[in-house]
């Protein structure tokens, strides 16, 4: 469910045209929906009532600050993977003990940072780190809680880039060694180990893939036990997925109902780290059409945003919905490539699709774009990254300043 939708042929966002922001602001830019992101996060949070549970967003889909206070105001924590993204979750007002680092290639000043801000915990990718990790909490005076991350090599069913629980994967401890993994812990002055960490991917739109992977979990923790090695959270992670085309994912009781039974189970307290499923379906990039261009072969729609302000298309092939912000009722369709302006043939927003015709000069909403777009925007072709506006019922307010060229060349050396 989201706030965007048509009244009278004209996109709203929540109460406010579209189109009426875009001739105030420019093109192209983000616009998220307040009400959305708050009603997923709520209804996310009604479903797992039944569970001790910490919701910590993923900062990774889309960390604009107005948008993580929002949800630090819901009583929602943090999923950060880089100093940034913790200093961006302090600043939110999400408390210390509400975050958890993750990622695979910590910095030694990453963890001074969240040690010192004394997270909840660090999930731990892989012994080398789990041995750095130690280090830097003994220098530091600090004890550092962790869980390891599990690799439990289980196909979630997605896109192979966005895989992350397969053993061919970058990430986590290999199912064969976490228990070696947790036995070194145990043996570390400055590690207390807290909890079990997994995450399998993300766009998954079907509960098996985590329900398998659970059953592993419930296993492991059973196996820890034997050991005198206590649970107290346990972590799945994100990569519940989102309706983009035709997808039907679960829905959140379902999702819920498929995963809590193995979380008392072990009799642990959950953690999950939604990103995409929160955000994703809260925003929109608008965009104005530049040109409609036809050639021999086919069609094209040129519009101002590329693959500098949304990599998703390019990258993933992932499909959007887009619709013009002002649909006419006469209006007849045209099949065409939605192409941006970067001299690069992979910069597309859609191939062959079947659009309402446009013309120069009229605007384009490309639908569930909130999680992914900014966070992986560009300056390629020395571009400006678009600017990201929020819209509360009435009112809209501008949450990021476009870019100007002062800020493109910012830092780098004019010398001769």
């Amino acid at each position: 469910m989201h706030s965007f939708n048509y009244l009278d042929g004209q996109l709203y966002g929540e109460r406010v045209k579209v189109e009426d922001i875009a001739r105030e602001v420019g093109t192209p830019f983000y616009l998220y929906s307040c009400e959305t992101l708050t009603n997923h996060y709520r209804n996310f949070e009604k479903a797992l009532a039944g569970l001790e549970h910490l919701i910590c967003y993923a900062y990774k889909a889309n960390s604009n600050l107005a948008l993580c206070k929002i949800l630090a105001k819901e009583g929602c924590g943090a999923d950060v993977v880089s100093g940034g993204e913790l200093r961006k979750a302090l600043q939110a007002g999400v408390p210390p003990e509400k975050i958890v680092f993750n990622g695979n290639g910590k910095t030694v000043e990453e963890m001074e940072l969240a040690l010192q801000s004394n997270i909840l915990m660090f999930n731990v990718d892989s012994r080398p780190e789990l041995l750095l990790l130690d280090e830097v909490a003994g220098r530091s005076g600090k004890k550092a809680r962790i869980a390891l991350r599990v690799n439990p090599d289980i196909d979630p069913q997605t896109h192979p880039h966005i895989a992350t629980g397969l053993k061919e994967s970058k990430f986590g401890f290999e199912f064969s060694q976490v228990i070696e993994g947790y036995k070194l812990a145990q043996t570390l002055r400055n590690i207390e180990v807290a909890g079990i960490q997994m995450h399998i991917g993300s766009q998954i739109t079907k509960v098996d893939p985590f329900v398998e992977a659970l059953k592993k979990i419930v296993d492991l923790a059973g196996e820890l036990k034997k050991l005198d090695i206590k649970i107290k959270y346990v972590n799945v992670g994100g990569g519940l997925g989102i309706t983009y085309s035709d997808e039907e994912p679960p829905s959140f009781a379902d999702y819920a109902q498929s995963v809590i039974p193995a979380i008392k189970e072990i009799g642990a307290k959950g953690i999950f780290e939604p990103g995409r499923v929160l955000v994703g379906n809260a925003g929109i990039l608008v965009t104005k059409v530049l040109y409609v261009k036809e050639t021999q072969s086919k069609k094209f729609v040129v519009v101002d945003a590329g693959m500098g302000d949304l990599f998703r298309p390019a990258f993933y092939s992932a499909y959007h919905e887009i619709k013009p912000v002002n649909l006419k009722a006469e209006s007849q369709n045209l099949k065409a490539d939605i192409v941006g302006p970067i001299c690069e043939s992979g910069d597309f927003l859609a191939k062959d699709r079947e659009i309402p015709a446009v013309k120069r000069g009229e605007f384009l909403a490309v639908f569930s774009a909130g999680a992914y777009g900014f966070s992986m925007a560009s300056n390629y072709n020395s571009r400006l990254r678009p600017a990201e506006v929020l819209v509360k019922e009435d009112k809209f307010r501008i949450v990021r300043k476009r870019e100007t060229y002062e800020d493109l060349g910012r830092g780098e050396d004019e010398q001769d």
